[in-house]
């Protein structure tokens, strides 16, 4: 399960250390579905945020 506090800059350095372990063929096949699933949590945390801090700036520029 992925925290809902984590930052963003965590959330995408776990997200490229997945995908280097999976380029490195570094992953049996029942971790790397555990970490697919944790890739899946971490881009929608990104994406979240991405979303929420758009929204907020453009909510600053519009005052």
């Amino acid at each position: 399960m992925v925290r809902k506090d984590l930052k963003y800059e965590e959330a995408m350095a776990t997200l490229e250390q997945i995908v280097a372990r999976m380029e490195n063929n570094e992953l049996d096949l029942d971790t790397m579905s555990e970490e697919l699933k944790k890739a899946k949590q971490l881009i929608k945390l990104c994406k979240d945020k991405l979303t929420k801090t758009d929204q907020e700036i453009r909510k600053i520029i519009n005052e």
